[in-house]
């Protein structure tokens, strides 16, 4: 939902409002959707670099957009989502970010386990 705290003063959807969004798709892919299925959620995973473009405003409006996601690139320690916000009309943004297996234990970059690598293939 676009909330009215996401407006700026020109009057649409502030661009790093997007960011937000975007946490909000990948909170959903990595903890609720694995909990839902009775899987275990993504842990230690940490936002490596993001990449933006804004394709159009996006003004306040009772409507959701989607976020829509998937996988592009697996290595062994890190993969690549990449992002459309949008609705049946038009898109707004698209985005591409690099997520990197994080063991927080040794604040350090990790290898993507067994589990994680068969989630993320189904999105590949």
């Amino acid at each position: 939902m676009v909330r009215f705290a996401d407006i700026d003063s020109l009057g649409h959807v502030n661009n790093v409002r997007f960011l937000d969004y975007l946490e909000d798709a990948r909170f959903e892919m990595f903890h609720l959707d694995p909990h839902r299925a009775g899987e275990g959620p993504f842990k230690g995973l940490v936002v490596a670099k993001h990449e933006i473009e804004y394709r159009r405003p996006l003004d306040f409006r009772a409507e959701p957009v989607r976020v829509e996601t998937w996988v592009t690139e697996i290595r062994a320690a890190r993969f690549t989502l990449e992002h459309e916000i949008l609705d049946d009309h038009d898109l707004y943004v698209t985005a591409r970010s690099v997520i990197v297996a994080y063991d927080v234990e040794r604040a350090a970059p990790r290898r993507l386990n067994e589990d994680e690598l068969t989630y993320l293939t189904k999105f590949a």
